[in-house]
C-alpha cells in the first residue's frame, strides 16, 4: 500500500526552503504548507533582544505551526492528498533550545510533546545547509525587513544547531530518510539543472520509501 506524500524542507534562515518547497509543490503537483513568520509580532524585537522576547516568539510559532499541521491534516493528508512544507516543527526545539533559559525550555518541551504528539509525521525530509556567506547573501537579497538586525553569530550557531538536530533525528528516526543538499555548491532558483537534479533525488527516494 502506498503512503501519502508528506515532505518537509528545513534548514537555517535564508537557505531558501520556502523556494525549494514551491519548486516541489509545483513540480509534483502537492499541496504547499508555508510557515507563519511575518505575521508574528516578537519575531523583530527578538532580533534585535534575543534573551528579552525569546519565550514570546517561540510560544507565537509553536501554537501557529500546531494549528497548521492540524489544519493540514484535516484538508490533506487524511483525505490521502500529497504535503510538502517548507519547515518541520522540530525547528521548535532547534530554536527554543537556543534561546531559551533552561527552566523555560523544559517547559517548553513539555507543551511541545503535548501538541505534537498525534500529529503528522513526515515521510522525507530535505536538509538545505550552507555556509554563513551564503545565508548572509540570501538574507540580504530577499531583503525582508525584519531579517536586518539579525547576528551572524546567531546565524552561525543556528547553523551548528541544526546539524547537531539533523544528526539526532537520522539516529531516532532511521526510517525516514534526510536528504541533504549543499547552498554553497546548488543554486536552484537560478540553476534549472540544479533544480532538477534535486527533484530527481526527491523522486527517487520517494519511490524507495513507496509513496
Amino acid at each position: 500500500m502506498s503512503i501519502t506524500p508528506f515532505i518537509t524542507v528545513e534548514g537555517p534562515i535564508g537557505v531558501g526552503k520556502t523556494s525549494l518547497a514551491r519548486a516541489i509543490s509545483e513540480h509534483f503537483q502537492y499541496a504547499l504548507l508555508k510557515e507563519i513568520v511575518d505575521e508574528n509580532p516578537f519575531l523583530g524585537k527578538f532580533y534585535q533582544n534575543i534573551e528579552e522576547y525569546s519565550f514570546q516568539t517561540e510560544m507565537f510559532f509553536l501554537c501557529n505551526r500546531y494549528k497548521q499541521l492540524e489544519d493540514i491534516n484535516e484538508k490533506f493528508l487524511q483525505k490521502k492528498l500529497p504535503v510538502v512544507a517548507d519547515y518541520h516543527i522540530l525547528k521548535n526545539l532547534i530554536f527554543a533550545e537556543r534561546t531559551l533559559k533552561p527552566s523555560q525550555y523544559q517547559k517548553y518541551l513539555q507543551i511541545y510533546q503535548i501538541l505534537t504528539a498525534d500529529m503528522p509525521v513526515p515521510n522525507i525530509i530535505i536538509y538545505l545547509h550552507a555556509s554563513l556567506d551564503t545565508l548572509l547573501q540570501r538574507i540580504e537579497l530577499r531583503g525582508r525587513e525584519i531579517e536586518k538586525s539579525i547576528d551572524p553569530g546567531y546565524l552561525m550557531q543556528l547553523s551548528a544547531d541544526y546539524e547537531i538536530a539533523m544528526e539526532r533525528f537520522e539516529r531516532d528516526f532511521p526510517s525516514i530518510p534526510v536528504i541533504r543538499f549543499n547552498g554553497d555548491e546548488l543554486d536552484f532558483v537560478q540553476n534549472q539543472n540544479d533544480l532538477q537534479m534535486i527533484l530527481s533525488k526527491i523522486d527517487e527516494n520517494m519511490h524507495i520509501k513507496g509513496v
